[in-house]
């Protein structure tokens, strides 16, 4: 069934495949470097298998990727073309338009399985101890099935675990998931929330102390909060309190 909108207009024709649900998110995610169905998933972990099946099918057939066959046989890597590489600063742009712009998160938006993929990514290795470090992350306000999981570094390859890794933790981090969510995002202090105990360290002191200099926190994170509401009341506060 035709889905089109009936313009010629180049923005239009963008607008429809672009503007369907999960696309541009998928697309972030083959730039970013996922190769593999599963690293796809991961970060983009709501959507169904079976729509992200889709959706890669659409892409592929939109010029947007190439699928290779794996070594071995099994499944396939899937990786961006020119053309998606294109895509690149605009979806930056949109990005740091949502920081600065859109709405305030809701309950339904804090995803654990996405800021663990997002938080695996974002890891200071070079900060952190050498060897192997294991940090566990326990929040409350999450789903039961994923309020709990696992970053663990080793000498720079950080696996993200949503099941126990089978290694003691280092660092056990406790909180809120909204706010250390409003930690990542850039709208609160985490040494400041740390202090408060309103995130909660358990661990070794000279770990717990490094703790903050091992997360470079959201890419998004130094683009300030315009739109007027809690968060941008949060970040308000923030740089006054950093600025007294």
């Amino acid at each position: 069934m035709y889905k089109g909108y009936g313009q010629y207009c180049p923005l239009a024709l963008a607008a429809e495949l672009l503007c369907q649900r999960w696309t541009v998110l998928v697309i972030s995610r083959l730039i970013d470097g996922c190769r593999t169905f599963t690293e796809i998933h991961r970060g983009v972990p709501l959507i169904s298998p079976s729509m992200l099946s889709q959706r890669l099918s659409e892409l592929e057939e939109a010029g947007l990727l190439t699928r290779r066959k794996r070594r071995g046989g099994r499944g396939y890597t899937y990786h961006p073309t020119e053309a998606a590489l294109g895509l690149k600063g605009i979806i930056t742009d949109v990005a740091v338009w949502g920081q600065q712009w859109a709405r305030d998160m809701m309950p339904e938006d804090l995803d654990p399985g996405f800021l663990a993929w997002s938080m695996s990514l974002r890891l200071e290795s070079a900060a952190m101890p050498s060897g192997r470090t294991v940090l566990e992350f326990d929040f409350s306000g999450a789903p039961k099935e994923t309020h709990r999981f696992w970053l663990v570094n080793r000498d720079g390859n950080v696996d993200m675990c949503l099941k126990h890794p089978g290694y003691d933790t280092d660092i056990l981090i406790e909180g809120d998931l909204r706010t250390f969510v409003e930690c990542w995002r850039g709208f609160r202090n985490l040494r400041e929330e740390i202090e408060a105990r309103r995130v909660k360290l358990t661990g070794p002191h000279d770990l717990k102390r490094s703790f903050p200099d091992w997360l470079q926190f959201s890419m998004f994170a130094s683009h300030r909060r315009k739109r007027a509401g809690q968060e941008r009341t949060l970040c308000d506060r923030s740089t006054q309190a950093i600025e007294m």
